[in-house]
């Protein structure tokens, strides 16, 4: 699985329950939100533009910060 990085304007746990809803309907994914730093960690087969239209989805400005390497 690719590591992408993604910004994801987010303010509160709403906001963040609003990412983990959309992310859980596309399935399969593992994915981590670091709400302070408004950065979603998501582990996927799906191409960026996938996830990032399933983050917009969420109603929140959302854009792709890049390739994360694998620890």
């Amino acid at each position: 699985f690719q590591k992408h990085e993604f910004f994801v304007d987010m303010t509160c746990e709403g906001c963040s329950n609003a990412v983990t809803r959309v992310l859980h309907r596309l399935g399969g994914e593992s994915f981590d939100i670091d709400l302070p730093n408004k950065k979603v960690c998501i582990d996927s087969e799906h191409n960026v533009d996938t996830l990032l239209e399933t983050l917009k989805k969420t109603g929140k400005n959302a854009s792709y910060l890049g390739e994360k390497s694998a620890q």
